[in-house]
């Protein structure tokens, strides 16, 4: 909380805690600060990792804002995390800036053409 109302980092990035243990509750915390759920970017994570391996399914990370803050959980595995990161990285830019004002269109961009 103090990192999004006092430091306003843009970008908040939780690693782990996704999965279907007992500790695993990142998801759960994250619903309890965020103001604005986001499902796409779980969605599309979650989508993008079963090309890879059926098991993304069970994962639970998600998406959301707090104040101008951006809350993302990654898998907890390294190349779990750094796969999603590949699969957002192309959108994240975009979003953020949407986030601070620096821009209000989220039409189409030439990488969808």
């Amino acid at each position: 909380i103090y990192i999004c109302d006092e430091l306003n980092i843009p970008l908040v990035i939780t690693n782990g805690g996704t999965g279907f243990s007992k500790r695993d509750v990142t998801p759960e915390a994250t619903l309890q600060v965020i103001e604005k759920y986001i499902p796409g970017i779980g969605e599309f994570m979650r989508m993008k990792s079963m090309e890879i391996t059926p098991r993304a399914m069970l994962s639970r990370g998600i998406a959301g804002i707090r104040k101008n803050s951006l809350i993302i959980n990654l898998p907890g595995s390294p190349r779990g995390a750094k796969e999603n990161i590949e699969f957002i990285l192309p959108s994240l830019d975009h979003g953020l800036k949407i986030l601070s004002g620096e821009t209000s269109e989220c039409a189409r961009s030439e990488v969808d053409l």
